[in-house]
């Protein structure tokens, strides 16, 4: 019998975890770079590797607050997440094409609040 071609995704592992974690965080308007995250779990994969997750299990999370590190979110979302980037008030350096997340101000401060699912407000006081 041949196996089917759509599976779905792979089960989560402790990684994909960790990073979906570290998203649910994230408080609305705020954002955190591959690259914060990645640095947040420590050592082990890296940005890269944070992508991969969001990019195979991002759907279930906030996907919009994970961004490059220039504030530019995913290739070919711009329009998808310029719309919660507004509902939220995220500060915005561009709402046109190359939309563009204020980075100085909208970044999540690492360590502003304990990272974890409900864990703190985000608003780093």
């Amino acid at each position: 019998m041949t196996p089917p071609h759509d599976a779905g995704p792979p089960p989560v592992d402790d990684f994909a975890s960790s990073v979906l974690d570290v998203v649910d965080s994230i408080p609305p308007g705020r954002v955190m770079s591959y690259g914060d995250i990645a640095e947040h779990l420590g050592a082990g994969p890296g940005p890269r590797q944070v992508g991969r997750v969001m990019a195979v299990y991002g759907g279930a999370v906030a996907w919009w607050r994970v961004i490059h590190a220039d504030g530019t979110p995913a290739p070919g979302h711009d329009s998808v997440a310029l719309r919660h980037y507004l509902a939220e008030g995220t500060p915005l350096r561009s709402a046109r094409p190359p939309v563009r997340v204020d980075m100085r101000r909208a970044r999540w401060p690492r360590g502003s609040a304990p990272l974890g699912r409900g864990c703190g407000d985000g608003d780093g006081a």
